[in-house]
């Protein structure tokens, strides 16, 4: 019979939302069977708040009452080291989206651990993922995951496409179609208005030439389009979350960037010294930012 690994469960509770830690927490125990050492590192704000989470899962929480920036961090990191050499765990899950965890994941690993990272979609960078073993994204608010497996790791399963940019993209193909087909059917009105030409035997009398209708066609194609319809593109699954925490960017306009962030943090999407700038740099594709002053839009919003 083979033994059950030894498992630890680290949580950088500060980084990522309670729905997140729970399936995280749900998901190691159905991979391992069980889980020897379960806490989560975050502040004294936070562990009132996650209370009656940490105690469902069974979690310790770890308050760190220091101030500085990365001083949860630190502690975790410190407990992680001290924790590997007293209990000999066979597997460290790290749960955080932070990059900053890299030097601790390279020690674990020359400890004889095998390290699994568990991060929150949209906050978690490509640099992270390639120092552990294996990688996981969990989707902010859903039960589905998205699994990237480190280089140096088997991968179980080829990952599934991520259908939200795909979907994106068809909903801007069929925009452009009703488009063209709008125009198509423009100009099929304009040939039928105009007279046709003299069948083959009909007698050659003249006919005096009509008044060029090109300016009236402009005049109706332009108010044809001014009172068209504001098409507005579909977001993908990261930013629908990020539109969904602060929804004044869904009217396309700019928006300060201190709002957005303060409301990212607030839904849970933003860790407290997390950098909103850098969250914005993997989704240029949808929001753009303006500094002097510092703002930020949504690029996919409505247009005509």
């Amino acid at each position: 019979m083979t033994p059950t690994p030894r498992v630890m469960l680290l949580i950088d509770a500060d980084n990522v939302s309670s729905d997140v830690i729970e399936q995280a927490a749900q998901r190691t125990m159905a991979v391992y069977g069980a889980i020897h050492v379960r806490r989560a590192y975050c502040n004294a704000e936070t562990a009132l708040k996650q209370q009656a989470l940490f105690k469902r899962l069974s979690v310790r929480p770890m308050v760190n009452i220091s101030a500085g920036k990365n001083s949860t961090d630190i502690a975790l990191a410190v407990d992680a080291i001290d924790l590997v050499i007293a209990e000999r765990p066979h597997v460290v899950v790290l749960v955080s989206s932070d990059s900053d965890f890299a030097p601790l994941v390279i020690r674990l690993r020359e400890k004889g651990c095998r390290v699994c990272g568990i991060g929150q979609q949209g906050k978690t960078g490509e640099e992270t993922i390639g120092v552990y073993d294996e990688f996981i994204d969990l989707a902010h608010k859903s039960a589905s995951a998205t699994t990237r497996v480190a280089s140096t790791a088997a991968p179980r399963a080829a990952a599934a496409p991520r259908q939200p940019a795909r979907k994106a993209a068809s909903n801007r193909s069929t925009a452009k179609f009703s488009d063209e087909a709008s125009q198509a059917d423009e100009l099929a009105a304009a040939r039928a208005t105009s007279p046709a030409p003299n069948a083959p035997n009909a007698p050659s009398t003249p006919v005096a030439p009509r008044a060029p209708a090109a300016p009236r066609k402009t005049a109706s194609r332009s108010a044809a389009r001014k009172n068209a319809p504001v098409k507005v593109s579909a977001p993908s699954e990261a930013a629908e979350f990020i539109l969904n925490a602060a929804p004044a960017l869904r009217s396309g306009t700019d928006v300060p960037l201190n709002d957005v962030a303060k409301a990212l943090r607030t839904a849970g999407l933003l860790g407290k010294h997390g950098s909103s700038l850098k969250l914005f740099d993997k989704l240029t594709d949808e929001f753009a930012v303006l500094q002097h002053p510092d703002r930020i839009r949504w690029t996919g919003g409505p247009t005509r």
